[in-house]
Parts: C-alpha cells; structure tokens; sequence
C-alpha cells in the first residue's frame, strides 16, 4: 500500500474519532448566550455598519456627479440683446 494511502487513511480514522466538541464553535453547538456569540455578533453587526457607511458614501458620490452634469448640462437664461434694442 503506497504512503500517501495509508496517510489518507490514518487522517480519515483520527476525523472520525475526534470529539464533535472540537469541530463546532459556541454559536454552531448551541451555546448562543456564551460570550463568545456575542462577541461574534458584535462582529458581525459592526462590519455590516462599515460596509453600509461605504456603500451609502458611494451612492452619495455618485448622485453628487449627476447633480452637477445636470446642472451644468442645463440651458442656462437666455442673455438679454441690448443691439436690437429701439
């Protein structure tokens, strides 16, 4: 049997017998009043603050340059003729 077989092996085996425990954290064993939750939705919470601050700020940036080159797009008062004038 070739090394890297029974490396595969040996590696599945040791998965296998591993505690459940070690492969879940607080939040995804149930444990949803542990700090560490609440740190983790925090997290979560806080990012989501960051990446709507950015995004509000880039659809701000945008609506400001469509403002302006409609603005300066827009006929502007028609100037008064004062060489036609009686």
């Amino acid at each position: 049997m070739p090394r890297s077989s029974r490396l595969i092996q040996l590696t599945c085996a040791l998965a296998l017998l591993a505690s459940p425990r070690a492969f879940a954290c607080a939040t995804c064993f149930g444990a949803s009043d542990s700090p560490m939750a609440q740190g983790m939705n925090w997290g979560i919470i806080v990012l989501l603050g960051f990446i709507g601050t950015v995004l509000t700020g880039v659809v701000a940036f945008f609506v400001h340059i469509g403002r302006t080159a409609a603005k300066m797009s827009a006929p502007g008062p028609n100037p008064i003729q004062t060489d036609k004038l009686p």
